[in-house]
């Protein structure tokens, strides 16, 4: 081997090991950050190293590519909120499963003469697998942004045309492994992968939407690794591998967290609960329930040596983390012992509310999980909800006929006092309306949170 091939094998095992590295360090909130260096300095290595090999005779357009790449990179990670970073993941998983098929694309046309079995069939799938990514994660940042609606868009025979899709497509890269010259068939695979990213993310409702993105996180990991057995690049082929299975593995873990069949995310709508009518607000507002001020709410958590927060998705839109942390130094000045309750589904993708606190610097030893937590309400004082709907309703646990059913949620009913930051009385992002806020121990404040938040910091520091 030449020097420069030795030093481009060691620059790729030496990426492959930091990639590997960062998976573990982002398993925990306390080295997510580290986490994530190592996977900037390893994918830093990869490029460096892909930049040495023998084939580049000319760096103009990938000079071009790096400048063009890294401005709207930067331009959107400075001006996109932390609170959007759910749409900004989509938008990104669009761009790397776009890129892995016009590479697919670009391959085919320039070796279509001299492809082996064993590439065409790397090819078919990379480039199916990434403008499958590519049109579903676009769908996905729609629904996630508000420009498609949210809730589930079915048709009759939606399954039968999604998995008649999926099979017609494995079914030509099959055909084309044997005639890799027909190229309309090649298009064809290309094609069916935009239309099926379209259509097997449109019957998923906007609450299943941290599911979908992390699968396909999944489909951009497999899309790279087939590049990479395409290209004959063992980076891609570790990297594409490990991205593909962690974002799979993830999916299963997000499903079961929220207790949706993993087939209802692959094919959209299959075998879905009915949806239970979503109540309007006129008709949640004739219940009683019980209303608070502002002075009501900061009384009860000035009398509690014991508080618990709930952020949710709520908390993100008000963008009102900075004022959660402040409120709760405010109560730890007082003496209260003061926790975070993170649900795993809380928010728009996996790890929503640890982000958003992590930026208003909550340590990281006052979050708990779901199970770490959830025997603590029966001897809290009070429960702070924040914006958070379906992980703290009740009905998960006892209405059979919840959509939601079976969904593990917090135990905040058990707690002494539950006071609930809301807009209104309407019914949260599934559409089902919660028992909790209808409890004899639980006050409503309604508003925005932000508002209320700050004005409960002023009352509490009194």
């Amino acid at each position: 081997m030449t020097p420069a091939a030795v030093l481009l094998a060691l620059c790729y095992l030496l990426a492959a090991v930091l990639f590997i590295l960062c998976l573990r360090g982002l398993s925990g909130p306390e080295s997510a950050r580290r986490g994530l260096f190592l996977g900037e300095l390893g994918m830093l290595i990869a490029v460096v190293g892909t930049l040495l090999h023998k084939d580049i005779i000319r760096y103009d357009w990938i000079l071009a590519g790096l400048v063009l790449g890294s401005t709207i990179g930067v331009g959107i990670s400075a001006w996109i909120p932390m609170t959007k970073m759910p749409e900004r993941i989509a938008l990104s998983h669009s761009f790397g499963g776009l890129a892995s098929a016009l590479v697919g694309v670009a391959e085919y046309m320039r070796e279509v003469e001299h492809l082996t079995p064993f590439k065409m069939g790397a090819l078919g799938f990379e480039t199916f697998l990434g403008f499958l990514t590519f049109t579903g994660s676009i769908m996905a940042f729609g629904k996630l942004s508000g420009v498609v609606r949210g809730a589930p868009v079915t048709w009759k025979g939606q399954n039968f045309i999604n998995v008649g899709l999926f099979f017609s497509a494995l079914v030509a890269i099959g055909f084309l492994v044997v005639h890799r010259e027909a190229s309309h068939v090649f298009f064809a695979v290309a094609g069916s992968g935009l239309a099926l990213g379209v259509l097997a993310v449109l019957p998923i409702g906007g609450a299943d939407m941290p599911v979908v993105i992390s699968l396909l996180n999944s489909y951009a990991g497999l899309a790279a690794c087939a590049t990479g057995f395409a290209l004959s690049s063992q980076i891609l082929i570790i990297s594409g591998a490990l991205d593909g299975s962690s974002g799979l593995l993830l999916s299963l873990l997000m499903s079961k967290a929220m207790n949706r069949s993993f087939a209802n995310v692959l094919f959209g709508a299959f075998g879905q609960a009915p949806e239970a009518p979503a109540s309007s607000e006129n008709a949640a507002d004739a219940r009683p329930f019980n209303e608070a001020t502002v002075e009501d709410a900061a009384a009860v958590l000035k009398a509690a040596q014991s508080v618990i927060v709930i952020p949710g998705y709520g908390m993100a839109v008000s963008q009102a983390q900075h004022a959660v942390r402040d409120l709760a130094a405010a109560l730890e000045k007082r003496g209260t012992d003061v926790k975070y309750a993170i649900h795993p589904v809380a928010g728009r993708m996996p790890g929503h509310m640890n982000v958003l606190l992590a930026e208003a610097n909550v340590s990281y030893d006052k979050l708990f999980d779901l199970d770490a937590i959830n025997d603590d309400f029966g001897h809290t004082d009070a429960v702070l909800v924040v914006g958070a709907n379906d992980v703290v309703n009740p009905a998960a646990k006892n209405n059979a006929s919840s959509p939601i059913f079976g969904m593990p949620v917090f135990n905040v009913e058990q707690a002494r006092s539950v006071l609930v930051l809301k807009r209104s009385m309407k019914a949260g992002f599934s559409g089902v309306e919660n028992e909790l806020f209808y409890q004899p121990n639980t006050m409503m404040v309604l508003g925005d949170a932000k508002k209320t938040l700050l004005a409960l910091v002023s009352e509490v520091r009194e």
